[in-house]
């Protein structure tokens, strides 16, 4: 692990969540500490141990009309006296929430922090839900015009399409990979294959995109516990997870002042602040999870991380490259297609996807051992993005 100033050495100690899906009966704040829980134990501490708490949460307010988690989730907890935090970052929340963790220990504010991601989306009328998303959106110059995030991500799967002879089979084959992965995964929204012709025959949304090429509206959390090196390894032992780096970066809010719609900016730049941290490059990543809020944003994803070319996705894609044959497995979890997609959550579990995985200990996936992972998380088009990488001695 490559450290180039005096900050301190981190990892991973304690990861939790919630199956991702339709939680009756089941509000935001006790899917939160559900998770928070599992974390605890996973860890081996006590609530008593965390000195800082963050929230990933992008529409609590509107949608269960809870706004102040940082706080309501900490009491829930039986915690006072710390520091509790909301982050928001539209779908980036949870990411923010888990790299506000890892700098608090990092730079010596706290010695250990939890960072939890949690959204309760099904309580709402679909119509509500959809309209609290497109928050996320340029209001003025975009979205007040009728754009919707589907819209805005089919103009952009047309361009690529255009630009470098990306198919519709290519951009289904992420759906198919995904829905293989997450019917392996007991926590996932959808646990069951499609084909490759379901995918393009589904119900169009925003052409070219279709129903099997979007994410479902769940509920859900996910926590992580940070603390430092030295303690991680007195508690769990060789089960600590170090970080070796993060990066963030803004984009354009507004698809129509990005440079070229067909690349994004932000998770880009995020990804080269992360490699430089960690000492790592893209080459060295195993295992990715990353954020295909539609399929066409996997393809997106890995030319922006530089795991292929540009304009390589969709072939890297269907040539299998991503399941393991030549290059990373990119979502073995099942991705936000089939895993599901509670925004403030979706962050933070990517992060928990990856511990367990480079633990050895998500059984359900039979893939070899893994050593480095990235973990990226996206919010709006493009706006916001945080890549973790996380690394096992």
């Amino acid at each position: 692990m490559s450290r180039k100033d005096n900050t301190r050495a981190v990892a991973i100690v304690g990861v939790g969540d919630t199956r991702f899906g339709k939680q009756e009966g089941t509000g935001i704040s006790p899917l939160a500490v559900s998770a928070a829980r599992d974390a605890l134990v996973d860890a081996g501490l006590e609530a008593k141990a965390l000195e800082a708490i963050y929230v990933g949460n992008f529409c609590g307010e509107v949608l269960t009309g809870d706004a102040l988690l940082g706080s309501l989730i900490a009491n829930r907890l039986g915690i006072t006296g710390v520091p509790a935090i909301r982050m928001e970052g539209a779908c980036a929340s949870g990411g923010l929430s888990v790299q506000a963790a890892i700098q608090a220990v990092r730079y010596g504010m706290v010695d250990t922090a939890m960072a939890i991601g949690v959204e309760k989306m099904t309580s709402q009328t679909t119509g509500v839900t959809t309209q609290a998303l497109a928050s996320a959106g340029d209001q003025a110059r975009e979205m007040s015009a009728g754009a919707t995030f589907p819209s805005l991500f089919g103009m952009i799967a047309r361009a690529h399409m255009a630009r470098y002879g990306t198919t519709r089979e290519q951009i289904a084959a992420v759906s198919v990979k995904n829905r293989k992965y997450g019917a392996l995964n007991p926590r996932a929204h959808f646990q069951a294959e499609v084909e490759l012709n379901q995918v393009i025959e589904s119900r169009p949304i925003a052409d070219p995109l279709r129903l099997l090429d979007c994410p479902p509206i769940s509920d859900g959390a996910a926590a992580v516990i940070v603390t430092t090196l030295e303690r991680a390894l007195d508690l769990v032992s060789d089960r600590a997870v170090n970080v070796a780096g993060t990066g963030q970066a803004s984009g354009p809010v507004a698809l129509s002042d990005a440079k070229d719609i067909t690349q994004l900016e932000a998770p880009r730049a995020a990804a080269q602040r992360a490699y430089a941290d960690a000492g790592l490059s893209a080459g060295d990543m195993q295992v990715v999870e990353v954020h295909d809020c539609f399929s066409i944003s996997e393809i997106l994803a890995i030319e922006a991380l530089g795991i292929v070319p540009e304009g390589e996705g969709g072939v890297a894609t269907h040539s299998g490259f991503t399941a393991g044959q030549g290059g990373p497995l990119v979502n073995s979890s099942g991705g936000l297609l089939s895993k599901g997609h509670p925004i403030g959550a979706t962050g933070t579990s990517q992060v928990v996807e990856l511990v367990r995985h480079l633990r050895g200990e998500a059984q359900y996936q039979a893939f070899g051992a893994s050593t480095v992972g990235l973990a990226y998380n996206m919010g709006g088009a493009g706006a916001v993005a945080t890549v973790t990488i996380l690394e096992r001695n």
